[in-house]
């Protein structure tokens, strides 16, 4: 069917009331946090503390995935209390109101009008998207995880607005029995002093830490830009990476007869 003639077809069916257009395939789970975490449980990873630092109102996905597993929910801000609350009575979880950070302490949140992007940093844009400052507890994984008899392997969620890599500072001892953290990462530096990709990658390798996956793509309203995405890191030496290998033979020649195929159908629409 010629573009002329599709076009005809498609205002045709407009005519009627109908909407006509191109089915695009739903986004796979698989690029997702579920899809993600999905990933991980499929290769048998069961952690025995999930620790969600920046908790906001729930992740969800991390707790249903390893639902026996203990969860320790880590949250600077009061208004959010109810939710860790509510997580508390479905899961085994406990909860601790403050900020996860390097070391202990108190420190200054500058608490966003929409809550979830509150942070400890400032925003490059300027004083008046920076908030409310609001003077909050803190305290580090390492400090919480053996105060509370928390046990590995651990699997980390980090989501704190450019705090990131304070927390991990926090989280030394904790680390060397985690198999898997998820970061949000930014590719640019909107919060003043405030890690960007590489400084990420860069810092979990020197823990021995890797890239394993990505999900969560956010793309910045002023240009469009890709600005965030989540990221998980696994251990380099870990289950995860026994093998380098892209597929097994099996797999290897059914792929090639699926691209034979393809060519073979390309070329015949050449002819």
């Amino acid at each position: 069917m010629t573009a002329s003639v599709k076009h005809l077809v498609v205002r045709l069916f407009n005519a009627f009331g109908l909407d006509i257009r191109r089915r695009r395939p739903a986004t796979p789970e698989r690029a997702s946090m579920a899809g993600g975490l999905a990933q991980l449980a499929r290769l048998g990873f069961q952690p025995r503390t999930v620790i969600d630092a920046g908790v906001a109102s729930a992740t969800p996905e991390l707790y249903s995935t390893f639902p026996s597993a203990s969860i320790l929910l880590i949250e600077p801000l009061a208004e959010f209390e109810p939710f860790l609350q509510k997580i508390c009575s479905g899961y085994n979880a406990q909860y601790v109101l403050a900020a996860a950070g390097q070391a202990p302490g108190s420190a200054t949140l500058n608490v966003h009008a929409d809550k979830v992007g509150s942070s400890l940093l400032r925003e490059v844009e300027g004083a008046s998207v920076d908030g409310t400052p609001r003077t909050v507890p803190v305290v580090t994984i390492d400090q919480q995880c053996a105060e509370r008899k928390l046990l590995g392997p651990y699997l980390i969620k980090v989501d704190v607005q450019g705090a990131e890599l304070q927390i991990l500072a926090g989280a030394t001892r904790t680390l060397q029995k985690t198999e898997a953290v998820i970061i949000e990462v930014t590719f640019f530096g909107t919060m003043i002093g405030g890690p960007q990709f590489y400084d990420i990658v860069h810092f979990m390798k020197q823990c021995g830490f890797v890239a394993y996956d990505i999900f969560g793509v956010n793309y910045r309203p002023l240009d469009g830009a890709l600005a965030q995405v989540d990221m998980i890191f696994v251990r380099e030496d870990g289950p995860f990476r026994r093998s380098h290998a892209f597929a097994t033979p099996e797999q290897r020649e059914a792929s090639t007869r699926e691209m034979k195929a393809q060519f073979a159908e390309q070329a015949k629409k050449l002819s």
